[in-house]
């Protein structure tokens, strides 16, 4: 089974010292038994080194030219990312490249043109025509000098931007000549522009200059996989041709995830029909039942958490998730988990078998500059259990509206064990689940440390199950203990 770690998050210093210190963590990482590392986007932006890499300039750049102000990106030099992925391949890691193809930002120079403004609510609406404007849409990378690459971006390879240079204004603009893509997402009627130079896939240059720079990207870094970055406002059926070049070149399957950042499971579901289902899609709708199960004073139906979720729908297509550095605290899609919640949030991805889990680096290991502190022990402790254990047979009690739990059957060492999770966003009390009948007898303890009386299994091998007020407890044979102790799970 895969775990994946989101290896970054928002507010890592502007040191460019995250490709070292990723290395420096690859013993803790593999002791985990993490599967697979989501690397934040590695070629140059805007910004430089402030630049989470979002905001894209030069795709050629991985920290090797003296652009926007710097060589190395926020994050390091492309010697270093060059070293990070070999260390990791080497301790048998896969690494998933972020990419971000929707837009472009920071061009070198401007051009004149004509285009329609567009209402900032509806973008095929127009409150002007055929405007005179001057926009930033050329990229010419004088730092590169043509290494790699001599093609020189203009407005032409662009279907609008969000800037009048003229007017010194911002405002939602159409180039002449181009239309939004029509198979995007419908919120504003048309959700293709989202901000900076807006790539159009309709022009057969850009679509060639992706093509080439993600065969010149896979050759030199041999990825396993991408994150696909803003995939509602990129043409639905894009991808679809570039992955399958990606994956011949490589001759491997790769894993591929998409941000679709919407809690709508029907459009995630169109999405998936449309492109092939060869993209695997963050579970957006799940995040959120999560967050409105921990901020609701306990007047949530924790027997709802997984309705409307893609991990109920078509889990192996769903990637789960807690967190993400766009859901912290200041961030425009700010949904983040409150500190009480996690604990509960990870044992729903991580102990149960439906979707790839994947683990954010804040939770991991904190987020120093706005004074987070790592999840912790047990969140570690879930990480390695499910490094370590097949999963059989799940079976749900989600029978009550503040306390739900599930037994499993888990495979350690071609042994079968049992394992209990209890939760609550309220009152704590108890739940008779069975486990398995041939485990009678069986005594089990609280892995999490919060019930110190043991509970032994009763002749049709279930138990009265306790959990704490807001809390979560997951019941184990003792004998995985001793197991945990000798596999170093916990730090």
């Amino acid at each position: 089974m895969k775990t994946i770690l989101q290896a970054f998050e928002w507010y890592l210093p502007s040191d460019s010292q995250h490709w070292n210190n990723i290395k420096e963590n690859i013993p803790d990482l593999g002791k985990l038994g993490f599967s697979g590392l989501w690397l934040p986007p590695a070629s140059k932006a805007a910004s430089g080194v402030e630049d989470v890499g979002y905001g894209t300039y030069d795709l050629f750049d991985l920290g090797e030219f003296d652009q926007k102000g710097t060589i190395p990106t926020k994050y390091g030099t492309k010697d270093e990312y060059l070293d990070l992925i070999n260390t990791l391949h080497h301790n048998n890691i896969e690494v998933y490249a972020d990419i971000v193809f929707n837009h472009m930002m920071g061009a070198d120079e401007t051009e004149t043109i004509e285009a329609d403004i567009k209402a900032e609510d509806n973008h095929l609406h127009n409150i002007e025509n055929n405007k005179t404007v001057e926009v930033w849409t050329k990229f010419t990378f004088p730092g590169r000098q043509g290494k790699y690459d001599n093609y020189i971006w203009t407005w032409h390879n662009f279907t609008g931007i969000d800037y009048d240079e003229r007017k010194n204004q911002e405002e939602i603009l159409e180039f002449e000549g181009h239309e939004w893509d029509e198979n995007v997402d419908s919120e504003n009627n048309n959700f293709d522009y989202l901000m900076g130079a807006d790539l159009d896939f309709s022009v057969s240059e850009t679509v060639e200059q992706l093509e080439k720079w993600g065969h010149w990207f896979s050759e030199m870094t041999k990825i396993d996989g991408f994150r696909l970055d803003a995939i509602k406002h990129i043409d639905f059926k894009y991808f679809d041709k570039w992955l399958e070049q990606r994956a011949k070149q490589l001759d491997k399957k790769l894993f591929i995830v998409g941000e679709y950042w919407s809690d709508d499971l029907g459009k995630l579901e169109y999405y998936l029909e449309q492109s092939g289902d060869r993209i695997q899609l963050f579970d957006v709708p799940l995040h959120f039942n999560m967050k409105e199960a921990s901020s609701t004073n306990g007047e949530f139906d924790m027997r709802t958490l997984f309705d409307h979720t893609l991990t109920a729908s078509q889990p192996e297509l769903s990637v789960t998730f807690v967190d993400n550095h766009d859901t912290q605290e200041g961030q425009a899609l700010q949904s983040w988990i409150p500190a009480w919640f996690k604990e509960h949030a990870y044992s729903l991805i991580l102990l149960r078998k439906k979707g790839t889990p994947t683990v954010f680096w804040g939770d991991l290991y904190g987020i120093p500059s706005h004074n987070v502190n790592p999840v912790g022990d047990n969140l570690r402790t879930m990480i390695a259990l499910r490094k370590d254990s097949e999963f059989l047979r799940e079976n749900d009690y989600f029978d009550h509206p503040d306390i739900i739990g599930w037994t499993n059957i888990l495979k350690i060492d071609n042994k079968e064990y049992g394992l209990s999770c209890i939760l609550t966003n309220k009152n704590g009390g108890s739940k008779y689940m069975i486990i398995d009948k041939a485990y009678a007898g069986k005594v089990y303890i609280d892995l999490f440390g919060r019930h110190e009386i043991p509970i032994t299994l009763d002749q049709n091998g279930g138990a009265e199950f306790y959990v704490n007020d807001g809390s979560v407890s997951v019941w184990v044979d003792k004998e995985i203990v001793s197991k945990i102790d000798q596999m170093n799970f916990q730090n």
